[in-house]
């Protein structure tokens, strides 16, 4: 399973209505187009981008860009983050 759980915070909760932007954490070998493959059969939706962020002591996190078509915020929903 490359990805593992969405993250809620409150700069997470603004980039899903500010930027269409939703952050996951994922396993550490993961690269971008596992990311963005595993994002879009699971969920069903576009993804346009995704960064990926490595901390020292934290988990590797992803910032997933989706497409026009696709709405962070609705995905969301969906997840039951909001």
């Amino acid at each position: 399973m490359v990805i593992l759980y969405p993250v809620v915070s409150e700069k997470a909760v603004g980039m899903i209505e500010k930027e269409n932007k939703i952050i996951f954490v994922v396993e550490k070998e993961a690269t971008k187009a596992q990311i963005k493959k595993a994002i879009e059969e699971l969920y069903g939706v576009k993804v346009e981008k995704v960064n990926t962020i490595r901390t020292i002591k934290g988990p590797k996190k992803a910032l997933v860009k989706l497409s026009k078509e696709s709405s962070a915020l609705d995905l969301a929903t969906k997840l039951k983050l909001m």
